[in-house]
């Protein structure tokens, strides 16, 4: 397998050639040769490299959830290093200035909550102002064949929900900029450079392409990619831990009142597809339960086409109101409402949770709405 960038520098970086360039991208981005993607085009192009920009925790990935970034200078290089999560989340003019092409590299999940969607529509729309070129070079996601979750209601548009699309919605990042320029209506000029041997049923980080780098500090693993949309709740839920802090960040869930034994028991017996759910105790690292341990649960992908991690979210949210009570769920301290109809980019999924509603009409719902979506989707894709 060759990721897009590998496949950009086999052709001798034609798309680039004698034009001044800018890269979006993070230190996530590797290429076969253990360089990242900025390393790599910094040595083929010297000073044609202008400028880099970074999406959320920053071009250099130290920077925590929601924490802002700045515009530095490279240490090394001396050319600006822009934030896009800072003062800023969108390309300001003089961003662009002097650059030719923006080249797009970013280590992606395919899910709408996480923000780097947002940062790359935002990066089209600047570049379609300015009259910048936008090259996509194409990574793998983890559920690459999974379309799963609510639409989004454009009354809950926000940075975590940029695109109107599943929460869990199956495409790689070229594919995305794909849909987002017939969509979305984007004049931008827009090449991809697609990933070579790659297909959709290759969903495991086997070894046969290049390292994986976290590309944010909660995703530690690309087992953690993958069950993400399914655990990303718990940032809206504290009173459930979700492993933030510790090598398995959104595999696990946990809390002082879980009952491992019996939930996994329980919701063994709902059948999810193509997940398993083992007792796992661990020790939480952030509040409110940092220091204790945890009777928690952990999350295995068995079966990465078949998985359906919104569904399995609320799934596991039911039973955990069933069994603890609703107070356990919905009134710890520190829940945050609108943040969770944020994630989920909709305030039916939480209202439908809390009055006890079945969720089976509900999952019915959410793929009769996407019935445009699916077929705007099956036209942007590049793999099989």
């Amino acid at each position: 397998m060759m990721t897009g960038m590998d496949a950009l520098r086999a052709r001798r970086f034609d798309l680039l050639k004698g034009r001044r360039v800018g890269l979006l991208s993070h230190q996530a981005a590797l290429c076969a040769d253990g360089s990242t993607s900025a390393q790599l085009l910094h040595r083929a192009l010297g000073p044609r490299l202008a400028a880099l920009y970074g999406p959320e925790h920053g071009f250099f990935g130290q920077a925590g959830a929601g924490e802002h970034t700045y515009t530095r200078p490279h240490p090394d290089w001396h050319i600006p290093v822009y934030s896009l999560y800072g003062e800023r989340r969108k390309p300001a003019p003089e961003m662009l200035a002097g650059v030719e092409a923006v080249v797009c590299d970013l280590q992606d999940l395919g899910t709408r909550c996480y923000t780097y969607l947002a940062t790359l529509r935002n990066m089209l729309e600047a570049c379609a102002e300015a009259g910048v070129e936008v090259i996509v070079t194409d990574r793998p996601i983890p559920l690459p064949q999974v379309v799963d979750g609510p639409m989004l209601d454009p009354a809950f548009s926000s940075f975590v929900a940029p695109c109107p699309l599943p929460l869990v919605y199956g495409m790689t990042p070229a594919e995305s900029a794909r849909w987002m320029q017939a969509t979305l209506g984007l004049n931008v000029r827009l090449s991809v450079v697609p990933m070579e041997g790659w297909t959709r049923a290759d969903a495991a980080w086997d070894g046969a392409r290049p390292a994986y780098l976290p590309p944010s500090p909660g995703i530690k693993t690309w087992e953690c990619a993958m069950t993400y949309a399914a655990t990303v709740f718990s940032e809206a839920l504290p009173g459930i831990d979700c492993g933030r802090g510790t090598n398995l960040a959104f595999r696990v869930l946990g809390a002082p009142w879980l009952h491992a034994e019996t939930f996994c028991e329980r919701i063994a017996a709902e059948r999810p597809a193509g997940v398993t759910f083992h007792p796992y105790r661990y020790g939480a690292a952030v509040a409110p339960y940092a220091g204790k341990e945890l009777d928690g649960v952990r999350l295995t992908v068995t079966d990465p086409a078949r998985f359906r991690p919104a569904q399995v979210s609320l799934t596991v949210l039911r039973l955990l109101a069933e069994l603890y009570g609703p107070a356990r769920v919905w009134r710890h301290k520190g829940v945050r409402p609108e943040w969770f109809d944020k994630l989920y980019g909709t305030d039916r999924v939480r209202n439908c949770l809390k009055s006890g509603a079945p969720l089976k009409p509900l999952f019915a719902g959410w793929s009769r709405d996407r019935k445009a979506f699916d077929a705007a989707r099956q036209a942007a894709l590049l793999y099989t």
